[in-house]
């Protein structure tokens, strides 16, 4: 196949960027066929900059999250993933990352119910609605969260 037939595959991951239920669900979309990663960490805010100014703080734990997690990604992708920081706002940082870049598809993971901000959001039902494919992966235990 051509280059051309390559899928744009944007992944939505934070805490759980680098965990097996991802790693997998990764793999097993690159065996369905050509496809190209790119993992976006929304950069979280934290303390009062939730409040002020969610986009004026660093991005050195959403840039450690990319660091951790890429190596792992492109082992299951077969290729190289590129890395991408976004909007503290996940839907938002997705958005922006489908307008900006273009994207056939997404893979959107996330913490268990009973943790997941994101899906208590509805996260991946509001993705749905920008009219691409989403495969949701859900980080299956607390002992695989914290492995990185």
């Amino acid at each position: 196949m051509s280059a051309e037939a390559e899928a744009r595959v944007l992944v939505v991951a934070n805490k759980t960027a680098a965990t097996p239920a991802l790693i997998t669900a990764v793999r097993e979309r690159a065996a369905r066929g050509p496809a190209r990663f790119t993992l976006l960490v929304p950069n979280t805010a934290h303390g009062l900059h939730k409040l002020v100014d969610p986009e004026d703080q660093g991005d050195t734990e959403a840039q450690t999250t990319l660091e951790l997690a890429i190596p792992l990604l492109e082992e299951a992708a077969g290729s190289s993933v590129e890395g991408m920081i976004g909007d503290p706002e996940p839907l938002a940082a997705i958005q922006d990352a489908i307008n900006i870049h273009g994207f056939d598809e997404l893979i959107i993971s996330t913490l268990p119910q009973r943790a997941s901000k994101w899906l208590k959001l509805d996260l991946p039902s509001k993705a749905a609605g920008l009219g691409l494919p989403v495969t949701t992966v859900i980080a299956s235990s607390r002992k695989e969260r914290s492995i990185a």
